[in-house]
């Protein structure tokens, strides 16, 4: 545990990891097969973490972009996906939070305690890293409804969530016309596509969320209209450190998981931890690791500080956290030799799951752009 965590912080991530250890780990491999367990979604919930930093006076528990970074690297040593989808709730209530109106705030202690499940809709099947060219449109009808018509590809929680925080075309092209929009489940014109048979994250349900004249009240929208694209942005900027924190979080599973191993496994009649290939590769683990968790949590307390470089921190923590997580958790799985390449041992699983890090929030090429700019704007 980090010596500069206060006791708060401390008792954050004990809090974390034993619910890890006990209640996620254990189950990861069978959610594979059946899915998230809404249950144990409310579990953690219960534990303050369905609105992690959603102000109190809606339920909410009030924390930091740092103490949210400590809780889902935790809580992703025990189940990577579960922790993703819990992230993406966290970023939809926060985004509720921070810029919806005093009504719209009253469907948040529901959204704390995971009674109401939350999907971000922002990505389509003809604008994935251009997402300010997203063609979902909302379109008046009277005074009092939108209409929405559109789809959006890729989402984590279609069919299984409560509520859909849309991004869609209320004016003119590019991101000045974005607005965003909550969609309960249920309502008429809404639909979902076949699960998608993905390589990792395989707990949670994806798929394509469609709109087919779609009537949603105004008072659905938050904020002003055109406002929504830098809501979404916004909101990536805390994403995106979530979801390095939970490729941190498997990357040091596989990373504790190898070690155990290569202190059991024999050859050559020696302990293979005894050899030096595997100490250079057990060092060079650890340091990827003790670095991308020093660069998160400055992001993290540059996000918290509202630091005027904050978006590009949160960017480098983020391409640089998931790569060196995904060479870890591989190392790890090159450790285990044939047995890493069986579910069994699990580490294959941590592999699959990690890869989507480097795509998902913003692929780690548009990491780039975004650091690039602003060191040259």
């Amino acid at each position: 545990m980090a010596a500069d965590l206060n006791e708060d912080q401390q008792l954050i991530v004990e809090t974390a990891r034993g619910f890890a250890r006990e209640k996620l780990r254990p189950n990861a491999a069978r959610w594979e097969k059946e899915g998230l367990d809404r249950g144990v979604l409310r579990e953690l919930a219960g534990l303050g973490f369905g609105g992690i930093y959603v102000r109190e006076d809606v339920g909410g528990s009030g924390l930091s972009r740092l103490d949210a970074a400590l809780i889902f690297e935790e809580l992703s040593r025990g189940c990577v996906a579960t922790a993703a989808f819990l992230s993406i709730h966290n970023m939809c209530a926060w985004m509720v939070d921070c810029f919806g109106d005093e009504e719209q705030r009253r469907r948040l202690p529901k959204l704390a305690t995971m009674e109401t499940i939350a999907s971000y809709c922002l990505t389509e099947p003809g604008s994935g890293s251009d997402a300010a060219a997203l063609r979902t449109s909302a379109r008046p009808d009277g005074n009092a409804h939108y209409v929405l018509n559109g789809s959006k590809a890729f989402i984590s929680g279609a069919g299984f969530s409560d509520l859909y925080l849309v991004m869609c075309r209320t004016g003119e092209d590019g991101p000045k016309g974005v607005s965003a929009v909550m969609v309960e489940n249920g309502a008429k014109g809404l639909s979902f596509g076949k699960h998608e048979d993905k390589m990792g994250w395989r707990a949670q349900p994806t798929a394509i969320v469609s709109f087919d004249n779609c009537r949603v009240p105004v008072e659905n929208r938050i904020g002003p209209e055109g406002e929504g694209f830098r809501y979404a942005m916004r909101g990536l900027d805390g994403g995106r450190l979530n979801i390095a924190a939970c490729a941190l979080g498997g990357a040091q599973d596989a990373l504790d998981r190898a070690l155990a191993y290569v202190q059991e496994r024999k050859q050559f009649g020696r302990r293979i931890a005894d050899f030096q290939n595997t100490q250079f590769a057990l060092a060079d683990m650890e340091t990827e690791l003790a670095a991308s968790r020093a660069l998160l949590h400055m992001a993290a307390r540059k996000l918290d500080a509202n630091a005027p470089d904050a978006t590009k921190y949160c960017a480098m923590a983020k391409r640089f956290v998931t790569d060196a997580a995904f060479r870890v958790a591989d190392q790890a799985l090159q450790l285990h030799g044939g047995y890493g390449y069986l579910a069994d041992y699990e580490v294959e699983r941590i592999v699959r799951d990690l890869r989507v890090h480097r795509i998902l929030e913003g692929t780690n090429e548009i990491m780039r752009v975004i650091i690039s700019r602003d060191m040259l704007k």
